[in-house]
């Protein structure tokens, strides 16, 4: 991957925040941190003053500041002090709404405590906390609103936006209970999020850290916990990528997922690097990167990844949703693509109780027509539960072309206990290992459409009793090498499918095995031949 160069804005940056000459404290504009006094005009009158003398910094300094919508101008850092908290207001009527659109379900959304809209060089930092109450917000608003949650959930607000902003600098704060998204960064640059912990949960919809067409950008030892995904990469308008981005030492923990991309995916996903992060009790998904609104995702590597009791720990999927996120500026695409990924270096504990059951290690699939491509994945372990029938093995997962993306979508069974793939091409797994806490009668790996397979250097547990350990269906070319098989099966390949040839193995370890190969009747002859 071609190497990033994100932070000449930096140094500039930072010498400007030196040379400012306000630092302001909101209590001299009428602020009162009691926890009941609103004090949305005061701390605005207090921004767009240090805005007017160029800049600085406004302080808030200890003490509960109740407020409503507020909007950072340029060159203005908000510093929150030791035990300063800016906590949100549960009335809905004191947000404002400065960028409306509609995410991934349909719902309108983008009102917000704290946002910048067309801000450079500003700032968010300090050892206080942003606190948008999200479930008392929520208590309040549901006394009046008798819609199903699903439709009326979209009111409540984000607790940061930030919006077609140039010099973002995110460092030290705690973003706590939002009462939608925690923090939201649609179509900036030049982003800097460091030391960020976010503890946003109790109400649907808390991403923690949520980059939507958003390039040149950097985060960096942040710990979240929040009630949806964790970290995620967006791109609600087709008008910029996300692109050139760098993620290392976060900890993750989700309700969701710990790590997705493309949940809305209208402008490509590109040159996106996330290494060195642990992804704990999360319950729906460890990695999950998704194009399924035209996007092109391509050029992305993550690597050194752990997972402690995560639900499912790899999802990739290229679909045709094609849905529209911002009518009055986009319009409907074609499937995009899914290509140039790469996996590396993880080691997963994979949960017991899962949203599959029982439970599978990764998923792959792109829609007829449309593969995803010249995907690897490289020096992977996941221990899973097993527990999968002969019946299990012959499960037939739904296509779902133009459905929301989700692990559930292709549950709740998958055939395959370790990887299933399918609509894929020139797809690399290389040093791939499982272990079973119980027999498992599926095969480790399945693929179904693929073209050009390789397989090298696997080990594959104690099993005993399976109809095969690899299962291809309509594989056009694969290369299965250097196969350590622990266990018994009937077959250690098999091949079904009349599209199905040029297979080839070559120095794998199989004693255990009945047979090598075994095909169906409808396996053309020229492919059973090469299997010899």
């Amino acid at each position: 991957m071609k190497r990033l160069k994100l932070w000449s804005f930096l140094p500039a940056f930072l010498a400007a925040i030196t040379l400012q000459a306000a630092d302001l404290d909101i209590t001299k504009y009428g602020a009162k941190g009691d926890g009941t006094t609103l004090n949305t005009e005061a701390i605005q009158r207090a921004i767009d003053a240090c805005h007017q003398k160029g800049g600085g910094k406004v302080i808030v300094p200890a003490g509960n500041f109740l407020s409503g919508t507020v909007v950072l101008k340029d060159n203005v850092t908000l510093h929150l002090q030791k035990d300063a908290v800016l906590l949100g207001s549960i009335d809905l009527e004191h947000y404002k709404n400065l960028d409306p659109f509609t995410e991934g379900l349909g719902i309108d959304v983008g009102w917000a405590l704290l946002v910048a809209v067309d801000a450079k060089n500003i700032g968010i930092e300090g050892e206080g906390a942003i606190d948008g109450q999200g479930p008392a917000l929520k208590a309040k608003h549901i006394l009046t609103d008798t819609r199903a949650e699903g439709q009326r959930w979209g009111l409540r607000p984000f607790l940061v936006r930030i919006v077609r902003c140039d010099g973002v600098r995110v460092n030290g704060v705690t973003l706590k209970y939002a009462g939608a998204w925690t923090s939201h960064y649609f179509q900036s640059r030049n982003i800097d999020i460091e030391n960020v912990k976010i503890h946003s949960f109790g109400v649907a919809h808390n991403d923690g850290i949520g980059i939507d067409g958003s390039q040149d950008v950097r985060i960096k030892n942040c710990d979240i916990v929040s009630g949806d995904d964790a970290l995620v990469f967006k791109t609600t308008s087709s008008k910029m990528a996300c692109k050139n981005i760098e993620v290392s030492g976060l900890r993750l923990k989700s309700n969701q997922a710990g790590i997705k991309m493309g949940t809305e995916s209208m402008a490509p996903f590109e040159n996106i690097k996330i290494t060195n992060c642990h992804i704990y009790d999360t319950k729906n998904g460890g990695i999950k990167l998704l194009t399924v609104d035209g996007a092109h995702l391509r050029n992305v590597e993550i690597s050194d990844i752990t997972m402690d009791e995560v639900r499912t720990p790899m999802l990739f999927r290229l679909g045709s949703r094609l849905s529209v996120f911002r009518k009055n500026s986009d319009t409907k695409q074609q499937t995009g693509t899914f290509e140039n990924v790469v996996i590396r270096n993880v080691k997963a504990k994979a949960a017991a109780d899962a949203q599959l059951k029982p439970p599978s290690g990764i998923l792959i699939t792109g829609v007829p027509g449309h593969y995803i491509t010249n995907l690897t994945l490289e020096n992977i372990h996941i221990d899973l539960a097993g527990g999968g029938s002969a019946k299990d093995a012959r499960e037939v997962v739904p296509e779902a072309i133009d459905q929301y993306p989700e692990v559930k979508t292709f549950g709740p069974k998958i055939p395959a206990y370790g990887v299933w793939a399918r609509h894929v091409k020139g797809l690399k797994l290389k040093n791939v290992s499982f272990t079973l806490a119980s027999n498992d009668l599926r095969p480790a790996l399945i693929c179904e459409d693929g073209i050009a397979l390789e397989v090298n250097n696997w080990k594959v547990p104690q099993t005993t009793g399976a109809q095969a350990i690899i299962r291809l269906e309509d594989v056009a070319g694969a290369q299965i090498n250097k196969v350590e098989v622990a266990g018994k099966a009937e077959a250690f390949v098999r091949v079904e499918g009349e599209k199905s040839k040029a297979i080839k193995l070559q120095s794998n370890k199989i004693s255990g095995m009945k047979k090598l190969v075994k095909g169906k009747a409808e396996v053309k002859p020229e492919a059973a031949a090469a299997l010899k």
